[in-house]
């Protein structure tokens, strides 16, 4: 059965994978999240990507108690690793999963929470457009001053819970076990005609308990990792900068948007090995150079909105 729609007469099947590492502080809330659904899932894989801490130890404590959730653990290569890393642990669940003829696929991952009706949400969005790839709410994050949106354009799917149609995520291969597979994914799904999106919904808010782009080992490490990964990508060279500007608003503030334009520009000068898909770097770069192209026009509409807001009706 290869089931992608909506079904009138039954729920969907709904199939969550979640790669984990070391996620101790965070997977207890993660669980309770997803449990306290107002529409569960009907499986959810966590595996256990070589956790130190008690992460699988908790996972399986809340396995026992709660019939959907399955734990397994994957090989450990001794250490953490961003990006391929984690498609490789989503792959291995994946395989692993006790149910084959999901609806929609969930990659999870086990460092944010969200209301009770977020998947209820979600489904609601996809049942109104049968061309939605994959859809998000939007994401939360923490910042010295407190928890702050993090700005998506409006057809990114927030990394932390992709969720994905079935006829879609088959239609772009799945997730590709390489660096800046979270992005890949997005544009993928442009190219072969779906669409996606986030939504702004007070239901759909996604709280991400570390600051995006940090890393491991630090904010510094995380930012250059950023600019290196979108020229892997492909990213057109004036995209990267107008990506990194963008991003100046973000803490750390200005030095955060340098470090993503530093992180690019030294892969580049050092001829940094590339997403291996000419076309679809091409394609991209088309797709950003009209994108930079409307940008003057989106600006002056966004200062007028702004100015009319000023001035009253």
């Amino acid at each position: 059965m290869s089931g992608c729609d909506l079904k009138p007469s039954q729920p969907p099947s709904i199939l969550v994978i979640s790669p984990v590492r070391d996620e101790a502080r965070f997977i207890e809330a993660a669980i309770d999240s997803l449990s306290a659904q107002t529409i569960r899932p009907t499986a959810w894989v966590i595996v256990n990507d070589g956790s130190s801490d008690d992460t699988a130890a908790i996972a399986r404590s809340r396995a026992a108690e709660t019939d959907f959730i399955h734990v397994v653990d994957k090989p450990d290569r001794g250490h953490r690793q961003v990006g391929s890393g984690v498609i490789e642990a989503f792959n291995y669940g994946l395989a692993a999963a006790p149910v084959s003829d999901w609806d929609f696929i969930v990659k999870l991952d086990a460092d944010i929470t969200y209301g009770p009706r977020y998947i209820e949400r979600m489904l609601a969005e996809f049942a109104a457009d049968e061309k939605l790839a994959a859809v998000s709410g939007r994401v939360y994050r923490p910042e010295p001053g407190g928890d702050v949106e993090e700005r998506k354009s409006p057809d990114m799917v927030c990394g932390p819970f992709k969720f994905y149609r079935r006829a879609a995520f088959e239609a772009i291969g799945g997730f590709e076990q390489t660096l800046q597979w979270d992005g890949i994914d997005i544009h993928r799904a442009r190219m072969t005609g779906w669409r996606t999106r986030n939504i702004s919904d007070p239901d759909a808010r996604i709280h991400h308990h570390r600051l995006m782009g940090s890393s491991q080992v630090s904010i510094v490490h995380g930012r250059l990792r950023w600019g290196r990964g979108i020229h892997f990508m492909g990213y057109h060279p004036a995209y990267a900068v107008a990506s990194g500007v963008y991003r100046m608003r973000d803490w750390p503030y200005v030095v955060g948007g340098l470090l993503i334009i530093a992180g690019y520009f030294s892969a580049a000068a050092r001829g940094a090995e590339r997403y291996p898909d000419p076309a679809f770097r091409a394609d991209l770069r088309r797709w950003q150079r009209r994108q930079l192209a409307g940008l003057p026009r989106a600006l002056l509409r966004a200062g007028l909105r702004r100015g009319s807001k000023r001035r009253g009706p």
